[in-house]
């Protein structure tokens, strides 16, 4: 297993030295990139969008998923968990930038989905697994090294702390992947990379700041949309 290491150092490194040289950067640098990146995660999500075999379970899944994210209130338990991330960290170094509270809570959601499911983490660990090869996974550490400091500097150490879940989900998918690929038909896969995209063009918006799509609570859909893609095509498809 490689690949989730070289993507949890880069995502590490590149936070800690966001952090550090954050108060250096160039003001504009820092407000301007994160709207290329939010684009970049717009353009990444209709690409897989496109994919879809079959929209209606893909659909069915994002809105099931969301209501189960909404009734669990899934968004607000990361928010809390990111407020004491904030707290905890701040004790230690400088104040993790000068975002509000809700400033803060709303781009750390964004940038958990951004870093940890995205759909070419998610793809690359279960590629890795299966074949062996990390490409793809370090094609997205070379990118998240690049992408991670321009948040933390803003955000501070707290954006090097989504190391954890994003490992915890490459590490988990790579050890799966074995297990569950000879389970998947390609239209299931590619109704799997439809609702990734749907969440991930919900995360480009957030962003930029354009809507506070609820992306958190979003997240069980893909969790489901499988199931239903492979129900659809049994019993309609």
């Amino acid at each position: 297993m490689i690949g989730p290491y070289v993507n949890g150092v880069a995502l590490f490194a590149g936070s800690a030295a966001g952090a550090l040289i954050g108060p250096k950067l160039n003001p504009n640098l820092r407000e301007r990139m994160p709207l290329v990146f939010g684009c970049a995660s717009m353009g990444l999500g209709i690409t897989m969008i496109v994919k879809v075999k079959f929209l209606a379970p893909v659909v069915l899944a994002l809105v099931v998923g969301s209501l189960i994210g909404e009734l669990i209130q899934l968004e607000s338990r990361i928010q809390k968990t990111a407020q004491f991330t904030r707290s905890w960290i701040d004790k230690f170094t400088r104040p993790s930038g000068n975002l509000s509270q809700e400033e803060f809570q709303e781009k750390f959601v964004a940038l958990l989905v951004l870093f940890c499911m995205s759909g070419t983490g998610i793809y690359g660990s279960m590629s890795e697994g299966m074949t062996g090869d990390p490409t793809l996974l370090i094609v997205k550490a070379i990118l998240d090294l690049f992408t991670a400091p321009i948040f933390a500097a803003t955000m501070g150490f707290s954006v090097g702390l989504l190391v954890i879940p994003q490992f915890a989900i490459q590490g988990t998918l790579y050890f799966a992947a074995s297990l569950i690929l000879p389970l998947l038909t390609p239209d299931m896969l590619s109704d799997f990379s439809s609702c990734g995209g749907m969440i991930m063009l919900a995360t480009g918006f957030r962003i930029c700041g354009i809507k506070q799509f609820p992306v958190a609570g979003m997240i069980p859909s893909l969790v489901i949309v499988m199931p239903l893609s492979w129900l659809w095509s049994i019993c309609i498809g």
